[in-house]
């Protein structure tokens, strides 16, 4: 067995250890309490500590039951030793309580605080997805909108082009029709003009034929005139002395022809006849001439002897003198 010296050496060596270790530990934990420890780690070395301190116990229970005088002084020393150390265990124990309490709240606020902060984040993130869903529809309606405007300006673009293109048709075809109209009225215009002239062509030339028709082209050539009627006169009673004279054999050819009895078989009967016809037929043709010559007496009387039946322009002298009477010129003559 061991003495009651050694035991006590050891107990206060055992004391000491314990008292640096919970100091060592008690100063660790005040130097880092910003990092965290865990709840089992607390409870690990508040276990740790009652062990030792019952391992410290143990020895104490199994000194002698009387000691020394010497030893029963050790012994009360480790006693108070003992107690201040338990109350160093309990300082201990209550300051690891505090630091797990400190800690539990700290770790409750940290976790409060991740909630509030995760709350945030997802509040902020679903209130960005919701203006980011805002966002996307008011863009998806104004695309619509601009669509839609885009489709009223395009439709209102194509029916201004339609109507453009009707409005220049329309201007087109009036200006087409208000062409043709003038055309028309510049065609009429012209034909007027062009019937006007013609018209006042016509108005001249009746004037003029009129004019002619009343001409006296030798008028104011008396002379001329009383020559001619001279020489028709002397034509006029020539033309009766033949006529006269032709008559008078007609006459005379028949009266021999019942007198006398011809020979019907040489013809002499027939050539007779023809004979007194001709004379009779010229007898006729020197009437004519005298009628005639009774007019152109009278156109000579009036002026008017001179002029063409057919184009009513002056006949000239020596056809007049040439031919008793004349009425129509050269040329017009040629053309009946």
């Amino acid at each position: 067995m061991s003495s009651p010296g050694k035991t006590t050496k050891k107990a206060r060596a055992k004391k000491a250890a314990a008292k640096k270790s919970v100091v060592t530990k008690t100063r660790a934990k005040k130097v880092a309490p910003k990092r965290p420890v865990a709840p089992k780690t607390v409870k690990r070395s508040t276990k740790k500590v009652a062990k030792k301190a019952a391992a410290k116990k143990a020895p104490a229970k199994k000194a002698p039951a009387k000691p020394a005088k010497p030893a029963k002084k050790v012994a009360i020393v480790s006693a108070a030793q003992r107690a201040a150390a338990a109350k160093k265990i309990a300082a201990a124990r209550a300051r690891a309580a505090a630091a797990a309490k400190l800690l539990k709240e700290r770790e409750a606020r940290a976790r409060a605080a991740e909630k509030a902060k995760a709350a945030a984040a997802k509040a902020k993130a679903l209130a960005a997805a919701k203006a980011k869903k805002e966002r996307d529809a008011k863009a998806k309606i104004a695309a619509k909108e601009r669509e839609v405007l885009r489709k009223a300006r395009e439709k209102s673009a194509a029916e201004a082009k339609k109507q453009r293109e009707i409005d220049a048709k329309r201007k087109a075809i009036e200006a087409e029709k208000q062409r043709k109209i003038r055309e028309i009225e510049r065609r009429n215009q012209e034909e007027l003009k062009r019937q006007e002239r013609r018209e006042a062509e016509e108005r001249k030339r009746l004037e003029a034929l009129e004019r002619k028709m009343h001409s006296k082209p030798y008028a104011d050539e008396p002379e001329f005139l009383e020559e001619l009627r001279q020489l028709l006169l002397e034509t006029r009673n020539a033309t009766n002395d033949d006529i006269v004279v032709m008559e008078s054999e007609a006459d005379e050819m028949l009266v021999d022809r019942e007198r006398l009895e011809y020979d019907d078989e040489d013809g002499s009967s027939v050539a007779s006849d023809i004979q007194r016809d001709q004379k009779k037929d010229l007898a006729s043709l020197l009437r004519l001439k005298v009628d005639e010559i009774d007019v152109a007496l009278g156109r000579i009387a009036d002026g008017s002897y001179g002029r063409c039946d057919e184009c009513f322009e002056a006949i000239s002298k020596p056809r007049l003198l040439a031919q008793l009477p004349v009425f129509m010129c050269v040329s017009c003559r040629a053309s009946v």
